[in-house]
């Protein structure tokens, strides 16, 4: 099982993220952060595979995956 850790303070709320994630984990959180973004968070963690497509293609390296 893998485990998604999002820096909000550097996302920016792009949404790649949540196409690229097969399992549809990853959406846009209501809150702004403090840059006014809305970041992107990571639910239901128990079903993510640790694939870290996710990770690979956010533009501001704001993810990790742990395996």
């Amino acid at each position: 099982m893998g485990r998604i850790d999002i820096d909000e303070y550097r996302c920016k709320g792009c949404g790649i993220c949540t196409i690229a994630c097969p399992k549809k984990l990853i959406t846009l959180c209501d809150k702004l952060n403090n840059q006014g973004y809305s970041p992107a968070e990571a639910r239901c963690q128990e079903h993510c595979t640790g694939c870290a497509l996710c990770a690979e293609i956010c533009p501001d390296v704001a993810i990790t995956v742990f395996r």
